[in-house]
């Protein structure tokens, strides 16, 4: 059973907090042997939706996304930060993380479209989303990318 949580910056826990950024460095940092400001000064103006489960006992966080509003990144909104943690990979949660969040979105910012910097190897998975690439591959911190609109 999945527990999410869908939160203005001020209204997340703060152990709540320190599991999503300990995930993020996990993922963006750690595995992906990629240094990069991870903490960007976008986080407070956003929204955050995160996926707990309970596994061996303890609330776990297995999927985690940002939105970030209108005019703070791009003219449009983005969701950033996606990550589906080791404990979760290949059930299908960043599925379930992504239909989620866009809707979500959609209603805490209407009128507004996405844009976002998408890992170049998981543009099919935001192409099944309706995100279509606006650029050619570039490189970003060490790791290809591609910019999507949707």
């Amino acid at each position: 059973m999945i527990e999410w949580q869908w939160l203005a910056f001020d209204d997340i826990p703060r152990a709540d907090w320190y599991e999503v950024l300990l995930q993020r460095q996990q993922v963006f940092i750690l595995e992906q042997t990629c240094l990069y400001p991870d903490i960007d000064g976008c986080d407070p103006q956003c929204h955050h939706l995160m996926a707990w489960r309970e596994i061996e006992g303890k609330r776990t966080l297995v999927a985690y996304l940002r939105c970030v509003p209108p005019g703070l990144k791009y003219e449009e909104m983005s969701l950033g930060r996606v990550l589906t943690t080791q404990a979760a990979r290949g059930s299908g949660i960043g599925r379930e993380l992504l239909a989620k969040a866009i809707p979500l979105a959609e209603a805490l910012h209407p009128g507004h479209g996405f844009r976002i910097g998408a890992q170049a190897h998981l543009e099919k998975f935001y192409d099944s989303f309706g995100f279509k690439a606006v650029t050619e591959p570039y490189d970003e911190d060490g790791i290809m990318h591609i910019d999507m609109v949707r």
